[in-house]
C-alpha cells in the first residue's frame, strides 16, 4: 500500500482493527492485528500502522 493517511493513521493508532479493516477489509492483515489487539494494544498500534505504511 504505502498511501495511507493522517486520518487512517490516527484510526490506527486509537482503534487498531478498524484502521487495518478500512484498508484492508476482511482478510488475514485485519485477524492478525485484532489477535494482536486483545494480546496487547501496543502490539495491535504497531502493526497496524506498519500494515498501513508499507
Amino acid at each position: 500500500m504505502g498511501d495511507a493517511t493522517f486520518i487512517d493513521i490516527l484510526l490506527a493508532i486509537f482503534l487498531p482493527p478498524v484502521g487495518v479493516f478500512l484498508g484492508f477489509g476482511c482478510k488475514v492483515e485485519f485477524w492478525i492485528c485484532l489477535v494482536l489487539t486483545l494480546f496487547g494494544y501496543l502490539p495491535g498500534i504497531v502493526y497496524a500502522v506498519y500494515v498501513l505504511t508499507h
